[in-house]
């Protein structure tokens, strides 16, 4: 029988330098949660594919459940509770879920939220089918991607200087408001 093998890693977590001796078996989702009770790191899927395990490491989103924990030395990490300023206020995206009610029972909006993140901080404005795409990494059951995706676009156009469009956002067609059309193409359990 074979033992477990450990090994120190050094990252940066939120902004903060830490070091942790983690099994090497072990993935960044499992040491975050649990060894540093990043709460909004959730443990969906485990294989990669439903995104709501997305941590930002050195700028991108990553799914950190297929990501080993010991890649992350030297590495910076981010997690939903790194969005928040320094006195707890919420990043604009953070705001424009809750503005767009795009979140219910939340499960999956950190991922989303985390992904948006890298999509808003390319600071390219991006077209609806563009921003579809980027998104379609993630599943939610219970808000409807149209909410999520209109909370992504509004914001992404007020970082460009666009209120005026973000304002116009989901009304007369600039949105399409079919959601189930618009991700049952990406996402194969959302029937059309």
């Amino acid at each position: 029988m074979s033992e477990r093998q450990y090994k120190t890693v050094h990252f940066t977590l939120n902004g903060k330098p830490v070091e942790k001796n983690v099994d090497v078996r072990a993935s960044l989702t499992d040491m975050l949660r649990n060894d540093y009770r990043m709460t909004s790191v959730k443990k969906g899927c485990e294989v990669g594919e439903c995104g709501a395990c997305t941590v930002i490491i050195d700028g991108e989103a990553f799914d950190s459940c297929i990501y080993l924990a010991v890649w992350a030395e030297g590495k910076s990490i981010t997690t939903l509770e790194g969005l928040l300023g320094p006195n707890g206020e919420l990043s604009d995206i953070q705001q424009a879920f809750i503005d767009e009610t795009a979140i219910q029972c939340g499960f999956c909006s950190p991922g989303f939220i985390l992904s948006a993140w890298e999509i808003l901080n390319t600071g390219k404005e991006y077209t609806d089918d563009e921003l579809r795409k980027l998104l379609s990494g993630h599943l939610c059951r219970c808000t409807g991607y149209e909410n999520i995706f209109r909370a992504v676009k509004k914001t992404m156009l007020r970082r460009l200087g666009k209120e005026e469009e973000a304002e116009k956002v989901g009304e007369q067609g600039i949105v399409d408001t079919d959601e189930r059309r618009i991700f049952a193409s990406l996402d194969p359990t959302v029937q059309a």
